[in-house]
């Protein structure tokens, strides 16, 4: 590459810039620069530092005309100003400059109306693999015209040593300037800060153009049925998308623009927390050369425990779309024939499966429920409930009714089905129940995805009012409607009262006098 492009950014003395490389030179540096060990499986494992996840209270966007008027300012989205950015920028400039640099260059967004270039810069191997395994890889064409539309420069051997008198969080910041159409990371070295940035810059973009952007995962059938699932961390989006009898678009972010359903990434974010090769086989098998596991724990042989969550409980691989065989090439599909909100109830009180209206389906997806077990956290034993909107409010900078209303059109005019699919727990809430099985839930899907739950007879709950089937397949008729998993129907009741109550008080953020999404009316409703 043209060194002048990296020093227009501010790089100065630049040592040896490593511009796309292969994946076996990215293995060659990582093991040189002792950044990677190598595990049996064929994967190299990376440990990343005291930050095994998301900084989500250290992330800011510049505040500057006229992104500033369509930005969503709160506790998701929080101001910096264009002073403070420059100072910092000068900062991650200075860490990188007087280095040898990884380049990488990438798409996001497979589909050709809707992509978007993106130039990663850092001075870690590792950090160059994965977003080689996380995004799109141009062709050897593309990439000699290859012009990026936004730049990252990830300085994480850096900190913010000001950050006080900045008014900011930490030393640890992550900004983006969409003006500039650039974003700097300092402080952390967690790779998913990368990944869900482009996300966020995706989030901004697409809808803006009448796009939808999802937090989802996504595959086809062989007739050409499209199938989404919506779902926060741990509720089984990879998982379940994961289908040896459908091709996979991808398993976390997607768009949906005129011409249908595609892939942001060109590869899998998958946790390998308790992986178990029977039960996650695609998963399992996905983890051999060019692999990256992130924080597992490995013997002196390479081997590794996947159940040992001592140095995180979000064990994560990061692996190219090519290792799951049965993938689809373009990463592009049709418009969905049904769309899945997948929920892990720690409450026990949701159905395993309830087809939703339309009206419901905009309830749900406006409150983006699931639950937590606090196990980690003394003294805590009770569920936490988790209101996440759109099912990744985290990574949204417009209001959540703007992807709502996008998503409400989108199923009008393509009269797609929705359904509400806890994998979560029956017969008692956490610690008490046991958790949904993987066969029962996949049975709730493939019935879905074939069809033949429209063959069922329904019921409706009480208070909650969802449409749930009395039989389906295999699964006993007394965990299709938990009232009748718990073996005291009082505390049921109680327990189901306590999580309507939650999902009201939640809603309430929605029910303005101005408001066209006051779905409230779909909601659970307690006599």
């Amino acid at each position: 590459m043209d060194i002048k492009e990296l020093e227009d950014l501010g790089l100065k003395s630049i040592g040896q810039v490593f511009h796309n490389l292969s994946y076996d030179e990215l293995h060659k540096h990582e093991l040189a620069n002792h950044e990677v060990e190598a595990t049996n499986q064929g994967a190299t494992a990376v440990d990343t530092g005291i930050f095994t996840g998301r900084s989500p209270m250290d992330k800011y966007f510049v505040e500057r005309d006229p992104s500033n008027k369509y930005i969503a300012w709160g506790d998701v989205n929080k101001p910096v100003s264009q002073d403070i950015f420059e100072e910092l920028y000068e900062v991650a400039c200075e860490q990188l400059s007087n280095k040898d640099l990884y380049v990488t260059d990438v798409f996001c967004g497979s589909s050709p109306a809707s992509k978007r270039s993106v130039r990663f810069v850092s001075e870690i191997a590792w950090q160059s693999h994965f977003v080689k395994n996380m995004f799109i890889r141009p062709t050897s064409a593309e990439l000699e015209v290859f012009k990026s539309d936004f730049t990252v420069l990830n300085a994480c051997k850096t900190v913010n040593d000001k950050w006080k008198e900045h008014g900011l969080n930490s030393e640890v910041f992550v900004m983006f300037d969409v003006e500039r159409n650039i974003a700097i990371i300092g402080g952390t070295y967690y790779g998913g800060e990368m990944k869900k940035g482009i996300f966020s810059m995706m989030n901004y973009w697409l809808p803006l153009e009448g796009k939808l952007s999802m937090h989802c995962s996504a595959n086809v059938g062989k007739d050409g049925d499209t199938a989404l699932f919506f779902g926060l961390s741990g509720t089984g989006k990879t998982t379940l998308s994961t289908d040896p009898n459908r091709a996979l678009i991808g398993d976390d972010e997607h768009g949906w623009d005129n011409h249908g359903v595609f892939n942001f990434e060109g590869g899998c974010y998958a946790k390998v927390i308790n992986l178990d090769p029977k039960s996650e086989p695609e998963i399992y098998s996905a983890i051999k050369k060019d692999a990256l596991l992130e924080n597992v724990v490995t013997n002196d042989d390479g081997e590794v425990d996947y159940d040992d969550g001592s140095k995180t409980e979000n064990t994560r691989v990061s692996y190219p779309i090519e290792h799951i065989p049965n993938h689809k090439q373009d990463l592009m599909a049709g418009h969905p024939k049904n769309i899945i909100f997948l929920t892990a109830d720690a409450f026990g009180v949701l159905p395993p499966v309830s087809k939703l209206t339309r009206e419901q389906a905009m309830y749900y997806f406006l409150s983006g429920y699931t639950a937590k077990v606090a196990g980690t956290e003394r003294g805590i034993t009770e569920p936490v409930a988790t209101f996440s909107a759109c099912f990744g409010e985290a990574f949204l900078p417009l209001h959540p009714t703007v992807y709502a209303k996008l998503l409400g059109e989108k199923i009008d005019k393509h009269g797609v089905n929705v359904y509400l699919v806890n994998t979560g727990w029956t017969g008692g809430k956490y610690g008490t129940g046991k958790r949904m099985s993987i066969k029962d839930t996949r049975e709730c899907i493939n019935s879905i995805l074939d069809g033949s739950i429209n063959n069922c007879e329904f019921e409706t709950t009480e208070v909650f009012g969802l449409n749930i089937p009395k039989t389906l397949g295999e699964i006993k008729p007394s965990v299709l409607n938990p009232k009748n998993a718990w073996k005291d129907t009082e505390e049921f009741n109680k327990t189901r009262n306590t999580l309507a109550n939650m999902f009201v008080e939640n809603f309430h953020k929605y029910q303005t006098e101005d408001s066209e999404f006051d779905y409230s009316a779909a909601g659970p409703k307690i006599k």
